[in-house]
């Protein structure tokens, strides 16, 4: 399974066949060609029965292209329903296939025994079609599998750049700066387990999903009690999901004269009224919000932040 990272302030509230002894001594007859004593054993190997795969397809994200539009960044995440072993994960890997109107090089990736995740070299190209199949019909012994497919739509490239220095965010749309918004961002100063969970974490993270208002609370601190002075629970507009760990993009709660200035917050970026609300209208899963400037590094398995890692540790992870 995915391991959870150390969690931020900006916390929301909802959480081979066997051979015959006999076989195996036979040896040569004076009136047979001489062979040697490997050859029956493999001859039983080569007429084994093909063990079966036994798997179906339990979710998929994305949604499909009737459902939504997704980011150039965005993970192909195919979840089982069922545990698929090691030594038969390039099987399952061999019937799953993308197409894209637009190709680049892309590979799978197991994270768990029932989740692998498709990620691309460099971006997906904005505004085209791709097209996922798994021909699960094909597996050995799958039987009654029916094969599934799904198409994803790409939609608009929203690149975003957050400087935690200059206290900026700047929003690019298909390569072209479209808005750039004062943000507050980590304060720092609060560390468990030798993390500073205050600080917002560097590196390139995708959105993985918005609510016009979130609940966010202190419990994730430990923080219950309304007396203390470390307890929060506000209603925040406008809120972008960018990490596991609760880090969002949202509206400042207030606080505004911090906003292009100083770094104010739990961990989140947040942003002025009219900026937050404008990046959560524009915002698809998927969209790149690459964040620098903290000694805070973003975890590559902290929600989709799969692009922490570099090409060649990421193919690693494929069974082929």
């Amino acid at each position: 399974m995915l391991a959870f990272v150390t969690v931020t302030a900006c916390a929301t509230e909802s959480p081979p066949a066997p051979v015959s002894a006999a076989a195996a001594q036979a040896g040569p007859t004076p009136t047979t060609p001489a062979v040697t004593q490997d050859a029956p054993e493999a001859a039983a190997e080569e007429v084994s029965p093909v063990k079966p795969i036994k798997v179906r397809i339990a979710d998929i994200t994305p949604m499909s292209d009737k459902t939504e539009k997704v980011g150039v960044g965005f993970p192909i995440i195919v979840t089982f329903d069922r545990a698929v072993r090691t030594r038969r994960r390039a099987e399952v890997e061999s019937v799953l296939e993308v197409q894209a109107q637009k190709p680049v090089e892309g590979a799978w990736r197991w994270v768990s025994d029932r989740k692998v995740i498709y990620r691309t070299k460099t971006y997906w190209k904005p505004h085209q079609k791709v097209l996922f199949t798994a021909r699960l019909s094909d597996l050995p012994g799958n039987t009654g599998a029916k094969d599934v497919s799904r198409r994803f739509a790409v939609g608009t490239s929203n690149i975003s750049v957050v400087d935690t220095r200059r206290h900026t965010m700047k929003v690019y749309r298909d390569g072209k700066l479209a808005k750039s918004i004062p943000i507050s961002a980590g304060s720092g100063g609060m560390v468990r387990n030798g993390v500073d969970v205050y600080l917002t974490t560097s590196g390139t993270h995708l959105t993985m999903g918005k609510k016009a208002v979130e609940t966010m609370t202190s419990s994730w601190l430990g923080v219950t009690d309304p007396k203390d002075p470390l307890y929060y629970k506000l209603e925040i507009p406008w809120a972008v999901r960018i990490s596991d760990s609760g880090e969002y993009v949202h509206e400042s709660a207030g606080y505004y004269q911090f906003l292009g200035r100083s770094n104010q917050s739990h961990g989140c970026v947040r942003a002025t009224p009219e900026g937050a609300k404008w990046f959560y209208t524009i915002s698809q899963r998927g969209d790149v919000v690459k964040i620098k400037g903290t000694k805070r590094k973003l975890e590559w398995n902290n929600g989709w932040s799969y692009w922490q890692l570099s090409w060649n540790q990421w193919k690693k992870g494929s069974a082929r």
